[in-house]
């Protein structure tokens, strides 16, 4: 499966992609509340024989996907909360750290 990624793989790197917008923009004026992070993904579900059965999700490109034909596939819908480690039950906020009044 060259042309894919294990799900969580790309949820992996999803969140280092987000940590890495947060800290780009501590000095920014502009904040975005993280309040959702919704995906639509195409993904094929291998499952192995082998001892120790394990099924593993593949995400594939839409345009690859298509050219498939051995392998079937499904369409995932995610939607993932982003909240901080230290303090989960507080928004992330993309862009840094909150200002005076800001809510």
């Amino acid at each position: 499966m060259n042309d894919a990624v294990e799900l969580a793989d790309m949820i992996a790197q999803l969140r280092a992609e987000l940590s890495r917008a947060m800290s780009a923009g501590e000095d920014s004026d502009l904040r975005f509340r993280a309040e959702r992070v919704e995906l639509e993904l195409t993904v094929g579900v291998e499952r192995t024989n082998e001892p120790g059965v394990k099924v593993r999700f593949w995400v594939f490109d839409a345009s690859a996907s298509a050219k498939r034909s051995s392998t079937v596939t499904q369409r995932l819908s995610l939607t993932l909360q982003p909240v901080l480690a230290d303090a989960p039950e507080r928004a992330a906020l993309i862009s840094g750290d909150e200002l005076l009044g800001e809510y």
